[in-house]
């Protein structure tokens, strides 16, 4: 039994590496050339929260993008946690403009930051 929960925590542990590796060896577009290969940009709205709040600031994230252009998950980089799931959803919902490496389209990060303001 123990052995077992050993295997899977080391088996656990190697996928979570594998998937660290693979991010760092994606191709890594800036704000600005990921605005540039954005084709759909949905905004993210002001939750009633984040209204009743008066909140305001930057959202940071980074969009994991497949080779197709559609966002596979997101992760937050910095930004206030009421603004930052308007955010993320609206991220999720961004197409991209496939990249390519060599002529075959490959997957990459997009850095996207978001600016509320009321």
């Amino acid at each position: 039994m123990k052995l077992t929960k050993h295997l899977v925590a080391v088996a656990t542990f190697l996928v979570a590496v594998a998937q660290m590796a693979s991010a760092d060896s994606a191709k890594h577009l800036s704000p600005s050339e990921s605005i540039a290969a954005a084709v759909t940009k949905p905004q993210p709205e002001y939750s009633a929260i984040a209204k009743q709040l008066k909140l305001e600031g930057t959202v940071s994230l980074n969009a994991f993008v497949t080779e197709d252009g559609t966002v596979d998950h997101v992760e937050t980089v910095s930004g206030n946690p009421v603004l930052v799931r308007s955010a993320e959803d609206a991220l999720k919902r961004w197409k991209f403009n496939k990249q390519t490496d060599d002529g075959k389209p490959v997957k990459f990060v997009a850095a996207v930051t978001f600016s509320f303001k009321q």
